[in-house]
């Protein structure tokens, strides 16, 4: 691993997807940001440190709308943690979690990477951008201006620029900054594990409707995002599973948020300029000295980053994932069959577990067509 200013900018890559999420889901169901804080950065330090990639730790998204929509209790947020850990992990050691991953062709896993990628632009312009007014829009297409010139540019990485003035510009027009410099404390986490009930209930609440979407993208389309990025390294899809399901058990024992790997965390890493786990290492400092000085308002530190830059981040973050897409098998019906099965992600409900069937009957339908013919 190496630290250097690219590996710093490339540690805010994938902040526009996880702050509001985890702000949401503190809100929403009345939990510790402080734990929060401090769990969720030292995953990603201990995720940099295990893959020596910026493999980040993302919270889990169907998971976190669930929640923010039905202010959850902590004790069934803890339990759903739990749940999906203990089922990937049992995915995984039977043997399910590859045979499930050999069903998804190339083609299915380009369009549930092009589909995420979609869902995500619009997620920035629409709830991110849009909202935030004119000074939003001021900010947005200066951020934007500032990543186009500074694409690619190795002296001064143009992540790096971005979060140095959306920091500055956060802390001169928010008051959080002087409400914050009386509040320092210190926080420990405690180990409690949640009850029979809280499982039961998370299971079927959160861990369930999170599945598919975890199936599809937090394993298949992260295994095939690493061999696209990183294609001297081999990551597997057993090694996806452990560390998604022992992370879950150990965020839900110390008060933290059901989390999982990600292809677009992965992207917006590496778009932003990381080549190692040390911006994944980077970005959970952040996380741990903020939860450390400020417990309980560690997330008004954060909370300095305008939405509209954060939706800056989340759509460069889109863009670098649906690019992917064009790495689809050359066939005409593969490039249908991803575009189909990105568009069915992105648009339907349950978009990626109807999106993953979808792709995958398009796919063989030639051929069971074929056999059928008389």
């Amino acid at each position: 691993m190496r630290f250097d200013r690219h590996e710093l900018a490339g540690s805010f890559g994938d902040i526009g997807t996880d702050l509001p999420l985890l702000i949401g889901m503190i809100a929403a169901g009345g939990l510790d940001a402080g734990h929060v804080f401090l769990v969720f950065g030292s995953l990603q330090i201990l995720s940099g440190i295990y893959y020596r990639l910026p493999m980040p730790m993302q919270p889990l998204k169907a998971m976190a709308v669930i929640v923010i929509a039905g202010k959850l209790s902590p004790g069934i947020i803890y339990g759903g943690g739990v749940a999906i850990g203990v089922t990937m992990l049992a995915l995984t050691a039977t043997g399910l979690l590859a045979r499930v991953a050999a069903l998804f062709p190339l083609a299915v896993v380009r369009g549930i990477q092009f589909g995420l990628g979609l869902s995500l632009a619009l997620l920035a312009v629409r709830s991110y951008i849009w909202p935030s007014g004119v000074m939003g829009w001021y900010a947005a297409a200066g951020g934007f201006f500032i990543m186009l010139i500074l694409w690619q540019n190795r002296r001064l990485p143009a992540g790096l620029v971005l979060v140095a003035a959306a920091v500055l510009y956060g802390a001169l027009t928010q008051n959080t900054p002087t409400a914050l410099a009386t509040s320092w404390r210190a926080d420990w986490l405690t180990f409690q594990l949640p009850s029979a009930t809280d499982i039961a209930t998370g299971f079927l609440l959160l861990a369930l409707p999170q599945l598919p979407l975890s199936l599809a993208n937090s394993v298949v389309a992260t295994r095939q995002t690493c061999a696209d990025l990183f294609p001297d390294r081999d990551v597997s899809i057993r090694k996806i599973g452990v560390t998604y399901g022992v992370a879950n058990l150990v965020s839900a024992s110390f008060g933290g948020v059901p989390v999982c790997h990600g292809s677009g965390g992965l992207v917006g890493h590496h778009n932003f300029g990381a080549r190692t786990g040390a911006s994944v290492v980077i970005y959970g400092a952040i996380f741990v000295t903020a939860a450390l000085l400020f417990g309980h308002r560690a997330k008004d530190v954060l909370a300095l980053f305008p939405l509209s830059v954060l939706g800056v981040i989340l759509t460069f973050e889109a863009f670098g994932l649906m690019r992917l897409a064009r790495l689809t098998e050359p066939a005409k019906w593969a490039q249908f069959v991803t575009l189909a099965t990105g568009l069915v992600c992105a648009m339907a409900p349950h978009g990626f577990l109807v999106g993953s069937v979808t792709g995958i009957t398009l796919y063989h339908a030639p051929n069971l067509w074929r056999k059928v013919r008389p």
